[in-house]
């Protein structure tokens, strides 16, 4: 196997292939070009608080995001607060009550739909329908097609879709349903609604995001013997005798570009790969944005989360409020709201935008003093993920050039641009390049 090898980026899928690389015996240096390690899933300091860049649900399905949480020493139990799988609205706004017992699988969520609240029984029975019919296909399409094309196949009712499929489809592909995978998000429900149920438990991080990860990753990797350099940006990437140089000096017998596309698009046209530098021109993105509302230390919401009847129109533009105290004891009175697909939101502005979220809790919960928070901020990732639409080409983690291997959340996989896919593919990376190690030997 290859003896020194360079990552590029210290995203998720950055540390998730450093991270495999050094347990492997490779003495890894690992690059990112900001200060602070975790790319788009990364804790931001804002006015002395440190916050995370984006609010994020994870699922027991994340197998490899778990395993690889736990080889570098993330206790588990601690870091993430696990919740049965559940959709659950305000009471009085309109919404419904989903929550899946804690029950063998499929027990748990035929008892989840017996049991909710502010769905009909034709909803109920639309839900069942269509759960029973992705099963028997076994989550798989002939065709891909839109969500909304494939919730109107299945006869899927108004308020289903509003109270249900769209907000998950928002969550998970940060996509609109019109312009959503159908087989994407299939393969998301599989991993949810379809899965056994410990799979479907949604865990909400206690730690920062770059503490749940990328930071123990860093350590493990120096344990090693591999080095860590933050703020530094590699914009050169060449072949030279066999082993790959980055800028003017380093060498590396290989190399995993796991920077976002544009500049993964740079470095492969340099490395002698246009083709597919040229293939990943084709993306284009979506933006998240996550608002932090702070209140008196003793605010606090009767559940941990709640999601939210988004309605452009009505200024309703929140779709999920997190209580961050619920989480994390020193956040007391900290919620935060995630607007997914937030382009129109955006285009607010930050103070009228966080007013409107602050004015929709406080009509939806009931709880007008919510209307007044003492302090707010606006965080919005532009490109926060790609738009997963149908059929959409994704790239291969092999290059086709020896000793460079691509990672990212945007390369090949059943899944949407998430921390497990980001995951996924940063340890595909490095497993390529382990075994072509090994072949050389």
């Amino acid at each position: 196997m290859a003896d020194a090898v360079a990552v590029i980026g210290a995203g998720w899928a950055g540390c998730s292939a450093a991270v495999e690389l050094a347990r492997a015996g490779c003495k890894v240096t690992l690059f990112e070009a900001a200060r602070t390690l975790g790319g788009r899933a990364r804790a931001v300091e804002v006015q002395g608080r440190q916050l995370d860049n984006g609010q994020h649900i994870l699922l027991g399905a994340y197998k490899e995001s778990l395993r690889l949480m736990r080889a570098v020493g993330i206790d588990l139990r601690a870091a993430m607060l696990h919740l049965p799988l559940q959709m659950r609205y305000p009471k009085g706004s309109g919404g419904m009550d989903f929550v899946a017992p804690r029950l063998p699988a499929p027990l748990h969520l035929a008892l989840a739909l017996l049991r909710a609240d502010g769905l009909a029984w034709a909803d109920k029975l639309s839900l069942a329908r269509f759960s029973s019919t992705a099963r028997w296909m076994d989550w798989r399409l002939h065709n891909d097609c839109s969500v909304s094309e494939l919730l109107e196949r299945y006869g899927q009712t108004e308020r289903l879709i509003e109270l249900m499929w769209r907000p998950l489809c928002l969550a998970a592909l940060n996509t609109p349903p019109e312009r959503a995978s159908a087989q994407v998000f299939l393969a998301v429900l599989r991993d949810s609604l379809g899965a056994a149920r410990a799979s479907s438990d949604m865990l909400l991080p206690r730690l920062d995001l770059s503490a749940l990860f990328p930071l123990a990753a860093a350590a493990l990797i120096e344990s090693k013997g591999g080095t860590v350099r933050s703020g530094a940006k590699v914009a050169a990437l060449a072949p030279d005798q066999g082993r790959w140089r980055l800028g003017d000096a380093d060498t590396f017998d290989a190399v995993v570009i796991a920077t976002a596309p544009p500049a993964a698009a740079s470095l492969l046209e340099q490395a002698g790969a246009p083709g597919l530098a040229a293939s990943l021109g084709h993306f284009e993105y979506e933006p998240i944005t996550t608002c932090y509302l702070q209140y008196p230390p003793a605010t606090r919401l009767a559940l941990p989360f709640y999601a939210l009847r988004d309605n452009a129109a009505s200024g309703h533009w929140g779709q999920f409020v997190f209580d961050r105290g619920q989480l994390d004891a020193t956040q007391g009175g900290l919620f935060s709201v995630v607007i997914s697909a937030s382009g129109a939101a955006s285009e607010l502005g930050r103070e009228a935008l966080a007013q409107a979220v602050a004015e929709q809790l406080a009509q939806v919960l009931g709880r007008p003093e919510l209307a007044r928070p003492d302090w707010v901020q606006v965080i919005s990732e532009k490109r926060a993920t790609f738009a997963c639409t149908p059929g959409l080409a994704r790239p291969a983690n092999a290059t086709g050039l020896a000793g460079l291997a691509l990672a990212g959340d945007y390369t090949a996989s059943d899944y949407p641009a998430t921390i497990e896919s980001a995951v996924r593919s940063g340890v595909a990376a490095a497993r390529l390049l382990t075994a072509i190690g090994r072949k050389r030997k």
